[in-house]
């Protein structure tokens, strides 16, 4: 029978673990208008730490290894905003300039197919000119309101130093978070208790392999897929092809609702612009053979199937993160979901080789099933 005393102490340092995570949790809450750019730039350390240890293997020093790393990460971001910014907004300018077509075609074709089709009369109780007239003006706000709050900022002495100070923040804490990443680690494995560092080890390297995994594969994905269905639909004729296949494209992370998202878009905008179903068979090509792609080689080779992260996970993760924390919340999303992940399947493992789960047969449960986690050792 266990020490009563024991078993409070037990209680005790419980409580007093619970007490400084809700304190860590709501200093962040607190903190969280000014912690952004940190966390974005530790989460950019640590995703480019692998190439700098990489160069650093093949003989260059770690300052030219990190020099290296964070010239070419801020090229690719430089690149972005030149070519996709753009691109972007003559994409939305179109769209803007085509909504007349695509009311028309709602009206005067979709309309009257679908409740010929259906029986039921659906003009009745939904007024679609109301509602593209409504799409209209909340374009129009949208721009109005983009110029309200660049006035304000342009205005605002705290508003502009505080973006100000995040701008200059970012690639500094990039910077210093490749270069120190791997002291970083070393010093926070020095103060873990050596009864369990083993266990803590194997936690954080997987549950570094899965957001890595995730974050570097599924990116990589998503960015091939936007840009074959932007080009595929652009050769079929589509005036917004390239808006169509950046949207499928970043919903790829979602099985069935990207593609799904992409052919209903890319379909429509076909039937209004040419008004015939040969480039609606162009559409599904398009689609076909990206999905064709994506299945047996790109998610194979880049993401695999050791990630783990279901795709609703993912979402609730970032929705949840954003609702609690704002837009620091939806940075930290991603890896706490990936740590909970690794946490729920080694809690798991445990109970499933524990006397609880095994009942009588515990001795012959736990011997021949060896856990992948080392066994801490027992305390008296």
């Amino acid at each position: 029978m266990a020490d009563p005393l024991q078993e409070i102490a037990r209680f005790l340092r419980r409580l007093q673990l619970t007490a400084v995570v809700l304190f860590v949790l709501w200093v962040v809450w607190l903190l969280s208008p000014i912690l952004s750019p940190f966390v974005l730039g530790a989460l950019l350390g640590w995703l480019g730490d692998p190439l700098v240890d990489r160069l650093e293997r093949s003989g260059r020093s770690r300052n030219a290894a990190v020099i290296l790393v964070f010239t070419a990460m801020t090229l690719v971001l430089v690149l972005f905003l030149l070519l996709l910014v753009p691109m972007i907004r003559d994409q939305i300018q179109t769209l803007i300039t085509a909504i007349p077509s695509y009311r028309g075609w709602v009206l005067s074709t979709a309309l009257p197919w679908l409740e010929a089709r259906t029986g039921v009369d659906v003009s009745s109780w939904l007024d679609f000119s109301r509602v593209f007239d409504l799409i209209r003006e909340n374009w129009d706000r949208a721009g109005g309101f983009a110029s309200t709050a660049l006035g304000y900022l342009s205005r605002s002495g705290f508003a502009l130093v505080t973006f100000a100070a995040n701008l200059v923040l970012l690639p500094v804490v990039t910077f210093f978070a490749l270069r120190d990443w791997d002291l970083l680690v070393a010093k926070v494995a020095s103060l873990i208790p050596r009864d369990h560092l083993a266990t803590v080890k194997r936690l954080a390297t997987e549950s570094s392999d899965v957001l890595g995994g995730f974050l570097r594969g599924q990116f990589l994905v998503m960015l091939i897929l936007g840009a074959m269905y932007g080009v595929g639909l652009w050769l079929v004729g589509l005036d917004l092809g390239l808006l169509i296949g950046i949207i499928a494209g970043l919903l790829t992370f979602v099985p069935y609702v990207g593609p799904a998202s992409g052919v209903i878009l890319g379909c429509v905008a076909a039937l209004v612009q040419f008004g015939t179903w040969q480039h609606v068979v162009g559409v599904l090509v398009v689609f076909g053979l990206g999905q064709l792609i994506e299945s047996y080689w790109l998610t194979p080779k880049m993401v695999g199937d050791r990630i783990g992260l279901h795709p609703v996970a993912v979402i609730f993760a970032v929705m949840a993160g954003g609702a609690l924390f704002g837009f620091l919340g939806m940075l930290i999303a991603l890896p706490c979901a990936a740590i909970a992940n690794v946490l729920l399947r080694f809690a798991e493992e445990r109970y499933t080789h524990s006397r609880l789960y095994a009942g009588q047969d515990a001795g012959i449960m736990i011997e021949g099933s060896p856990s992948r986690y080392p066994r801490e050792p027992e305390r008296e």
